[in-house]
C-alpha cells in the first residue's frame, strides 16, 4: 500500500503515472495534515475521551443511519473508535496517518485498517468492496479535491450502498477555535468551508444522488443533562436546526446499473369493492412483460371474493391470484400479499380505483430507471374530480405532508395516497428491520414510509390525478383515523427525529 510520499512502481499507463505523481508530490497542505495527524496520534485517545459527550451524541445519530451488522468503510478513521461503535459485520478504516492506523489495529483487532491517502486511487486497491455504507466524518474538510475523491468511491458501491458524510457548521468556527486555544479541543489544521448545500452539490457533481440531509447537535457539552435535551428536542426544530454544530448528508451512487427488474406484482386490497374488481383488471396496462395481480379480500359483505373468483376465470391470460387476509386492516392485507408476491417490484393499487390503474406504468418506470427507490403517489398536485376528497381531508393531508417532510428530511406532498411502489428486495430489508418501529400502523402507509426512511431509500413523489369513487363507500373515518394519524406523527418524532 502506497502511503503519502512513498514511491510506487512506474508503468506506461498515463493514469498510473498521474497517480504516482500525486503520491510523490503531495501538496504542502496535504503534507502538513499528515504531519499533524502523526504528531497527535498518541494523544488522540486522550482528546477523544475529553470530547466524549460530543462523540457519544455524534455516534448516536450515526447508529440510527447505519444499522449494526452492516459492511462499513470509514475514510479518515483515526484510531477506529467510531467505526467500532457502529458494530459492523465487516469494518474497514482508512487513515492518512500510519501511526493512527497502528493504534487503531491495537484497539480494535476485529476490524481492518489501511494507511493511505484517501485521494490516492492506489489506496483503494487494497480495499475489498462493495460496502453497505461508506462513512466520511470531517475528513471531507481536509481534502484537496472533494469531487474527485467522491467520484472514486463508485467502484466500492452497489445500488444499495449509502455514502454518509458528516461535517461541522462553520457558524461554530470561532467557538471551536476558542476551545482549541484554551485546551478544550484538540488543535486542528485549516479545514475546507462546506455548508450542507455545498456537500449536496459536490455529491451531485460526482454522480451521487443526495437522499436526505440533517442538522443536529446544539450542544457538544453535557451541561448537567441540558445538552441531551437541547440535542434531542431543540436542535431538530425548524430555524434552530440551522444553528446546529453537525450536519450530515446521505447519498446514493448513481452509476451502478441494475437489470434485476423484470417483473411486477400489483397488490389490490379490497373490502366491499365488488364493483371495482373487473375494472381494475381491464384498466391495468401491460407495463412490463411479467405482471402478477394479487387480489386480497378483507372480510367483505357484498360478494367481493366471489367476484374475484369470477374475474380470475374470465381473464385466463392474466396471472391473477386470490387471497383472504388473515387479520384486519389494510396493513395486514398488504403485507400478507407482499410476503406471497413473486414480482421484482411490489405495487399497491387501492381497489376503490381513485388512483387510476392507468397511472401505474409511470410508477414502474420511475423505479426501473433508478430515479427513485420508493415511489409515493401524490393526489394533491393536480386538480381532483368533484367529490374525490372532502375539504377537511384535504387540509389534514397537506398538514401531514408538511410534518412528515420535516420528520423524514425528504419531501412528501401526500403521505396518505394508497399507491406506493418499491423493490421486493428493499421490502425484505424493510421487513427485517421492522422491529425498530413495531406494529403501530393499521393502514400500512406509514410502515412503508418510515421503513423506507430508515433504509435511506430515495423517495420520489409521483403526482396522480385523483378520481372520485364510482362504487362503494370509503373505509376511512375522518376523525377516528385522523386522531390515529396524529398519534403516528408523535410516534415518528420520537423514533426518527428526537433520538
Amino acid at each position: 500500500m502506497a502511503e503519502l510520499g512513498e514511491q510506487v512502481p512506474q508503468d506506461n499507463d498515463e493514469g498510473a503515472r498521474a497517480v504516482v505523481a500525486d503520491v510523490l508530490a503531495p501538496t504542502p497542505r496535504k503534507a502538513a495534515i499528515l504531519a499533524h495527524a502523526d504528531r497527535f496520534a498518541d494523544a488522540r485517545a486522550f482528546w477523544r475521551d475529553k470530547a466524549g459527550y460530543f462523540h457519544d451524541e455524534d455516534e448516536r445519530y450515526l447508529r440510527f443511519l447505519i444499522p449494526p451488522g452492516s459492511r462499513v468503510l470509514e475514510i479518515g478513521c483515526g484510531i477506529g473508535d467510531t467505526l467500532a461503535a457502529l458494530a459492523p459485520s465487516y469494518g474497514v478504516g482508512i487513515d492518512i496517518s500510519s501511526k493512527q492506523v497502528a493504534i487503531a489495529r491495537d484497539r480494535h483487532p476485529g476490524l481492518t485498517f489501511i494507511a493511505g491517502d484517501a485521494e490516492d486511487p492506489a489506496t483503494f486497491l487494497a480495499v475489498s468492496g462493495p460496502f453497505d455504507v461508506i462513512l466520511v466524518l470531517d475528513t471531507i474538510g481536509s481534502l484537496d479535491d472533494c469531487q474527485r475523491f467522491i467520484e472514486q468511491l463508485h467502484r466500492l458501491c452497489t445500488r444499495e450502498t449509502r455514502l454518509v458524510i458528516g461535517y461541522f457548521s462553520h457558524l461554530w468556527y470561532p467557538l471551536l477555535k476558542a476551545a482549541e486555544a484554551i485546551g478544550l479541543r484538540m488543535p486542528q489544521p485549516e479545514q475546507n468551508v462546506l455548508s450542507p448545500s455545498d456537500l449536496r452539490n459536490l455529491a451531485g457533481l460526482a454522480d451521487f444522488d443526495p437522499v436526505k440531509s440533517e442538522q443536529r447537535l446544539l450542544s457538544p457539552l453535557r451541561l448537567f443533562g441540558l445538552g441531551r435535551f437541547a440535542n434531542r428536542f431543540l436542535s431538530v426544530l425548524p430555524g434552530l436546526r440551522a444553528l446546529s454544530l453537525r450536519h450530515y448528508l446521505v447519498a446514493r451512487a448513481m452509476r451502478p446499473t441494475d437489470d434485476d427488474v423484470r417483473s411486477a406484482t400489483v397488490v389490490i386490497p379490497a373490502r366491499n369493492e365488488r364493483g371495482n374488481i373487473e375494472p381494475a383488471v381491464q384498466r391495468l396496462a401491460a407495463f412490463c412483460p411479467d405482471i402478477e395481480i394479487i387480489f386480497i379480500e378483507g372480510h367483505s359483505k357484498d360478494g367481493t371474493y366471489e367476484e374475484m373468483e369470477r374475474v380470475r376465470a374470465a381473464y385466463p391470460g392474466h396471472d391473477i391470484k386470490l387471497m383472504r387476509q388473515p387479520g384486519k386492516g389494510k396493513a395486514d392485507a398488504v403485507f400478507t400479499a407482499f410476503d406471497a408476491a413473486r414480482g421484482d417490484v411490489l405495487m399497491i393499487l387501492d381497489a376503490d380505483l381513485t388512483m387510476p390503474p392507468e397511472q401505474l406504468p409511470k410508477f414502474f418506470e420511475a423505479l426501473r430507471s433508478g430515479k427513485g427507490e420508493f415511489i409515493n403517489g401524490s393526489r394533491l398536485v393536480y386538480p381532483m374530480d368533484d367529490g374525490a376528497m372532502r375539504f377537511l381531508n384535504l387540509i389534514a393531508n397537506k398538514t401531514f405532508s408538511y410534518l412528515f417532510s420535516w420528520l423524514l428530511n425528504q419531501r412528501y406532498t401526500d403521505t396518505l395516497c394508497g399507491t406506493k411502489v418499491l423493490r421486493r428486495s428493499d421490502y425484505l430489508r424493510l421487513k427485517a428491520g421492522k422491529a425498530y418501529f413495531g406494529d403501530f400502523d393499521p393502514f400500512g402507509d406509514f410502515d412503508l414510509i418510515f421503513g423506507a426512511s430508515k433504509l435511506n431509500l430515495k423517495t420520489i413523489d409521483l403526482p396522480i390525478r385523483y378520481a372520485a369513487r364510482s362504487y362503494g363507500e370509503t373505509q376511512i373515518s375522518r376523525f377516528r383515523h385522523g386522531w390515529m394519524l396524529l398519534k403516528m406523527v408523535v410516534f415518528a418524532f420520537f423514533k426518527i427525529k428526537a433520538i
